[in-house]
């Protein structure tokens, strides 16, 4: 599909493509032109000249998704194109702003937002050289020491130390930037470019190294906290960051797996349970929330029901959930704004088939995203989940991985879900027509993919003709086996598995340590 691009768009773009050209013509060019030739800059991928308009920038903000966006000259949205090559121009412009003394222009700019960049599965730009979320926390915070340095050392203009430009971003910190990013934020005061968090994503981190940190960023700006994979916090860190933090704007919460586990709870952990849930009923802006892979059994209504404001997404999958968290989930006030739920890793049909259906006709007016991964659906309750679904007329998402369905089960739920008209995104299981006979669900990870190639194609082949016969080739239909595209999982795969094979390294040799002695 081509986007029509205005007159003034066209015209923009032929001005970039030159160069040398723009660069030396940018003093003769109107202040209100420079987000246009922005865009066409980053649409050509022109580095330098969107260096030089950085550098020069005459307005007060700048705002990357704004600048990326739809517009009347040009409609398409470009804030997915995570392009290094334009944004390390970006963020070198950014730095040159503050150090160039010779710019025609008087220095206004106050706001820069880099937080509307999204990053994405598939790239568009020439380049095919991504620069994620980790690589740009990297980058500004390496510029921010650079800046100082040099401030440091030489003759500057006083002028520069007047500056002061708050650099809305969403970082993301692992064991590898640690250090760059914890200099940067010391520093913050005494540098012109002032990093302000506003997402804060936390992978690969010690206890101590992610308490530190996270006391550096202005919690009062934070609106979305996510602690993931290798930092060991557990609901006592989990109380004690609540008791020493305050997040007044916290929109958004990922807790790590095995925060909680309610399998070892002495009275002391249920009255620790009830006061984070207390602290988290004060975060009055609070409307996500991800626990998955906590032992919960019981206790989501201790979680959820201190909230002053309903969740509209949640995942609670693989917590052990039982009939009174559905329950409860079920009559809370939380179900009637559900957008996003998740509840994989639940043997829903054996467990409780009334409940859920219930929580479902609740949360039907509003839900966008279902995902119920390994959850033990299989043939004989496609019609019941139908029905359950047919209300869910917003529906884009829908999960379901993992479940053992037959492939003339799964066309007949994709023939259902033809139906849904908002519907972009199905995940549907490999069918268990395709694994061998015997093949016990959940699958476990070494006969995940032993199954018939050939036939899953062939079966594939048929869903896919099943929504091109409906005229819904706007639906995108996939089978990922070892899950969803994770954008941040993905930048950062290879200091993930050098962590897992350092732990399964010391592990090991606990083990013969012990096994010696015992011998």
């Amino acid at each position: 599909r081509t986007t029509m691009k205005s007159l003034r768009f066209i015209c923009a773009e032929a001005f970039v493509s030159n160069a040398e050209f723009a660069r030396k013509s940018l003093g003769a060019v109107a202040h209100d032109l420079f987000p246009l030739l922005f865009k066409a800059s980053y649409l050509l991928e022109q580095g330098e000249v969107i260096h030089d308009l950085v550098e020069n920038w005459p307005l007060f903000d700048f705002n990357m998704g704004k600048l990326l966006g739809a517009t009347l000259d040009y409609q398409e949205d470009l804030s997915h194109r995570t392009c290094s090559v334009c944004l390390e121009s970006c963020l070198t412009g950014l730095r040159d702003y503050v150090l160039n003394q010779s710019s025609p222009y008087m220095k206004k700019l106050k706001v820069v937002d880099l937080t509307g960049i999204k990053d994405v599965e598939v790239q568009f730009c020439k380049c095919k050289k991504t620069m994620g979320r980790w690589a740009r926390t990297q980058l500004l915070s390496k510029l921010c020491s650079e800046l100082l340095v040099y401030l440091q050392q030489a003759q500057c203009n006083p002028g520069i130390f007047e500056i002061s430009i708050n650099v809305l971003i969403d970082l993301f910190v692992t064991e590898r930037n640690y250090e760059l990013v914890v200099q940067a934020l010391l520093k913050k005061c005494s540098c012109p470019l002032k990093i302000c968090c506003v997402a804060f994503r936390s992978d690969n981190l010690t206890l101590q190294k992610f308490f530190y940190i996270i006391k550096l960023t202005d919690a009062s700006l934070l609106r979305k906290l996510e602690i993931v994979h290798n930092v060991h916090l557990e609901m006592g860190h989990l109380e004690m960051l609540f008791n020493s933090i305050h997040f007044p704007l916290l929109t958004s919460l990922t807790l790590p797996a095995r925060t909680f586990n309610v399998r070892r709870f002495t009275a002391t952990d249920e009255q620790m349970l009830t006061n984070i849930g207390e602290k988290m009923g004060e975060m009055t802006q609070l409307t996500e929330l991800s626990m998955s892979f906590s032992i919960l059994t019981g206790r989501i209504q201790n979680l959820l029901s201190p909230l002053k404001t309903p969740l509209k997404m949640l995942d609670v999958s693989n917590c052990c959930l039982n009939h009174a968290d559905m329950a409860f989930l079920a009559n809370s006030f939380h179900a009637n704004h559900l957008e996003a739920l998740d509840l994989s890793g639940h043997d829903i049909p054996g467990l409780y088939p009334s409940t859920f259906f219930k929580l479902l006709s609740h949360c039907s007016s509003v839900l966008r995203s279902l995902t119920l991964e390994d959850c033990n659906i299989q043939d004989t309750h496609v019609n019941m989940l139908i029905l359950g679904l047919s209300p869910c007329q917003k529906l884009q998402e829908f999960k379901f991985i993992g479940n053992p369905l037959s492939s003339q089960a799964l066309k007949h739920l994709f023939t259902f879900l033809c139906e849904l008209p908002m519907l972009k995104n199905v995940e549907f299981p490999v069918p268990r027509d395709c694994y061998p006979i015997g093949i016990t669900y959940p699958i476990d990870d070494a006969s995940l993919c032993r199954f018939d190639r050939q036939k899953y194609e062939r079966v594939a082949e048929e869903l896919n003709l099943i929504l091109l016969q409906a005229n819904r080739e706007d639906v995108k239909a996939s089978t990922p086996l070892f899950g969803s595209y994770d954008a941040a999982v993905q930048e950062t795969n290879n200091e993930l598995g050098a962590y897992l094979i350092k732990s399964f390294k010391e592990t090991l040799e606990k083990f013969t340590t012990s096994f010696n002695k015992m011998t």
